[in-house]
Parts: C-alpha cells; structure tokens; sequence
C-alpha cells in the first residue's frame, strides 16, 4: 500500500528518466530501518550540505531491504515497512525519497557502476553522507575510500558520518531489535529517538474482544521483526477517518493462547472510545510492556486479568517523554 503522505515528498521508484527538478539532492544513502537516532545523525549532516549547496534533501534507500532479497527464507527482522519508513522521513522534511527496487540487476551492479549509473547519472548528486561502516556493489566491495575518489572525480562531495552511541554502546537496528525482543519498549525508544511504532490498517477480527467488553482494533505483523509477546501501554495515532487523533490503549501482542493456535497480531483497545475505525490507518506506539503473554482457563480469569492490564496501562500513560 502507498503511503499517504501530508507533506511534499516526493517518492522515486527508479533512478532512470528522472525530471532535473528531481535531480541534484544532497542524499543521505542507507537502509534506514527505524530511523533511528544514529540514521538522524546522518540525515542531518546531509540537511546541512543541502542548505549550504541550496540543493534539497534526498533519501536514498532500497526496497526490499537487501537482506531480506539475499536470504528470503530468514526469520522476519525490519523494524518498519516501506510506507512507515516513508512517514517517517517525510517528519524530517526530507524533499525526495528514491526507493530504489533492489532487484537483481541492481544487486549484480559493481561498486563503480553503482556510483556511475545511479549516483551519478540517475539521480545528479551534488553531496552524499554514509555510515562509517556503509559499504555497496556486488559482493559489498564499495567503501568510503572508493566513494569519496570517484565523488571528486564526478563533481560530487562525500561526508562520512560517525557512528553514534552512548555509554550502552552503538545505536543500531540490531540493538533496538534485541531491546524490544526483551520487552523493554523505553530502551529501544531511547535510541530510536521516538517510541517503536506499527503502523497499518485496521483489519476485522473475530470479535472475541468486543463479547468480551473489549473491543479491539487489530493489526497484522506480517514481515516486521516480534517483540517480545505481551500486553503493552501504547499509544494510537488514527490517521484516517472522522476520529482522527490521538488515544491512549492497551494492546495485547501475541498469538492469543487462551483461544488456540493464532497467527501474531496486535489487538488493542482504546480507552473510552466508541467509534467505528475498521479499515482506517492507524499508529501504535509502544510505550510500555506489563507482563508477558499467557493462557487463561475460563474467560472469567481473562477478564480480571484485562480489567488490571487496562488500569495499570492508564495509570503508565498519565505521565509520557515527549517522544512521537
């Protein structure tokens, strides 16, 4: 699904036949997969070559994740989709995101030609920023040395940014992932710079919740790295629709063991709300985990359990970091 963007980025799917109004950025290159605080780091040292060139701001990512195209059958592992991604970086004001598909052919591409055909012809850069650890073409041959040589020789600067951390060590994808895989939602926040959303449309469940006294809005996980299963305080973000806006909830992340073997989602239920939002997009924040999944023996036991999920989630929410 394309995302719906609010502002004016633009979003290329190709690197061939570009209009000049759309060539010339200052581009920060990489993967992206969270957006997280050492990812900002590198989009605004590419903002600042942009204002000082008086060029806009560009995003170069792939689609898929080049993991994913070189080990299909791998446990899923992206903290986001394409389209959260897009909304994400569409918050930093980037101008132009050229999601390029990564394909066979742009696999197959040396070091040399990558930076020739798409850098240099495709897209006309003017300044590009990587990781310190960023590396491209075939077999991963490409490196910053290489990058910045065939920049002067094409007319375009290189910015190689440091990696960034603190005391814990270095922020990356991987930390963020082994922090919400232990169910600790304020760790991953703390280096992604904003809470770990899920975004998606909200899907028709089988009403189990809402005989329950608890009806749900659900979201499916399909391709998005786990964390850990449990009842969460969240936020919700209604993107779409006549109750637009932001709500606080309790959202249960799992395979519901009480009522048999289930494919993991997300159902969460929005405090004091009475509206219909199925098939609006919605954005789950999680804020905080509260205990871990489990199998109840009669609804009545899931119920009491429910019933101080929710309290302990309202009472979590009262007070929040002012994150997105």
């Amino acid at each position: 699904m394309a995302p719906k963007l609010r502002g004016h980025m633009k979003i290329h799917r190709s690197y061939n036949a570009l209009a000049t109004a759309d060539q010339g950025a200052a581009v920060a290159i990489g993967n992206f997969d969270g957006v997280h605080l050492g990812h900002q780091s590198v989009i605004a040292l590419a903002r600042a070559a942009a204002a000082e060139l008086a060029a806009p701001l560009g995003i170069v990512t792939f689609e898929p994740h080049p993991r994913a195209f070189f080990a299909s059958d791998a446990p899923s592992f992206r903290l986001m989709n394409a389209a959260s991604r897009a909304h994400r970086l569409e918050k930093l004001d980037v101008a132009h995101l050229y999601e390029l598909p990564f394909n066979a052919d742009l696999a197959g591409l040396t070091a040399e030609d990558f930076v020739e055909r798409v850098l240099v012809w495709g897209l006309g850069v003017r300044h590009v920023v990587v990781g310190a650890d960023f590396r491209y073409g075939a077999g991963r041959k490409g490196d910053t040395d290489l990058l910045g040589k065939m920049g002067r020789d094409n007319g375009f600067g290189l910015t190689v940014a440091p990696l960034i951390s603190d005391a814990k060590g270095d922020f990356s994808s991987t930390a963020i992932r082994d922090a919400l895989g232990a169910g600790e939602p304020a760790e991953a926040a703390r280096m992604l710079g904003h809470w770990h959303r899920i975004d998606g449309q909200v899907e028709k469940g089988d009403q189990r919740g809402r005989d329950l006294g608890y009806p749900t809005a659900n979201l499916a996980l399909d391709g998005l790295h786990l964390p850990k299963f449990g009842v969460y305080a969240v936020l919700i973000d209604v993107e779409t629709g006549p109750h637009a806006g932001r709500y606080h909830a309790a959202a249960s992340l799992g395979v519901r063991p009480t009522f048999g073997i289930n494919k993991p989602n997300l159902e969460s239920y929005i405090f004091d709300f009475e509206g219909d939002i199925y098939g609006e997009e919605i954005s789950v924040a999680l804020v905080s985990y509260i205990r871990p999944e489990e199998r109840f023996d009669d609804l009545d036991a899931l119920i009491v359990q429910m019933d101080d999920d929710c309290a302990q989630a309202r009472n979590r929410l009262v007070s929040l970091a002012p994150l997105r």
